[in-house]
């Protein structure tokens, strides 16, 4: 699912990336980083020179991580939650998706997050509005989510978390018949839309920047 999420969710990512103007050197976090692939391009981008931390709370990640990224020895698996963000060093950035919407408190870890950034530097955060998404009209529901709507949210909280909101907007492909939206919406649910018009939730981007310089 990882590769198909990262097909039909790529756009926002390069956008956010392509605004902040991160490059060769930066260091990075990526929480929750799941399978590794974002921590993977931010490691393309950084180079050598840089670093990225990619962070997980399931230690299975770590070697998903590894593997991922075995062409990439600037990236650095951590086994830890949100809630406990705790780096070696001051950050650049640190950027999480499809994280807030399964933590316990997201404003908790986006105030880890934006502690764990350097004064000047960025918090990123990509969230879904689930129930924005259509079926063939019919809104698509994400019981197993604990905040499955926290896109809706993702500017105020923020803000709540002491950043200054710089940029935010909201993105969802759509399609109907075969394709990367219906190969993703039938590996998320395991139903094949079949030739329904399809909506993806909406992905929400917000840029807050840490107050100082």
């Amino acid at each position: 699912m990882q590769g198909l999420r990262d097909d039909v969710y790529r756009r926002p990512l390069a956008t956010a990336l392509e605004r902040l103007g991160i490059g060769p050197g930066w260091t990075c976090a990526d929480v929750g980083a799941g399978g590794g692939d974002v921590s993977v391009a931010l490691a393309e981008i950084v180079g050598r020179d840089g670093r990225v931390y990619a962070v997980d709370s399931d230690p299975s990640s770590r070697d998903v991580v590894a593997e991922a990224a075995a062409a990439h020895s600037q990236v650095l698996a951590v086994t830890q939650a949100g809630e406990d963000l705790r780096l070696p060093e001051p950050v650049d950035l640190a950027f999480c998706r499809f994280l807030l919407m399964h933590v316990l408190d997201p404003l908790v870890v986006l105030s880890r997050m934006a502690g764990a950034t350097r004064p000047g530097g960025w918090v990123v955060a990509q969230e879904p509005i689930t129930s924005a998404g259509r079926i063939d009209g019919t809104p698509f529901s994400m019981p197993g989510a604990r905040h499955p709507d926290v896109g809706a949210l993702l500017p105020a909280l923020v803000r709540d978390a002491g950043l200054d909101v710089v940029d935010a907007w909201a993105e969802a492909q759509a399609g109907a018949g075969p394709g990367p939206v219906a190969a993703y919406v039938e590996t998320l649910s395991g139903v094949d839309p079949g030739d329904d018009p399809v909506i993806l939730p909406p992905l929400v981007t917000v840029l807050g920047r840490v107050p100082g310089a």
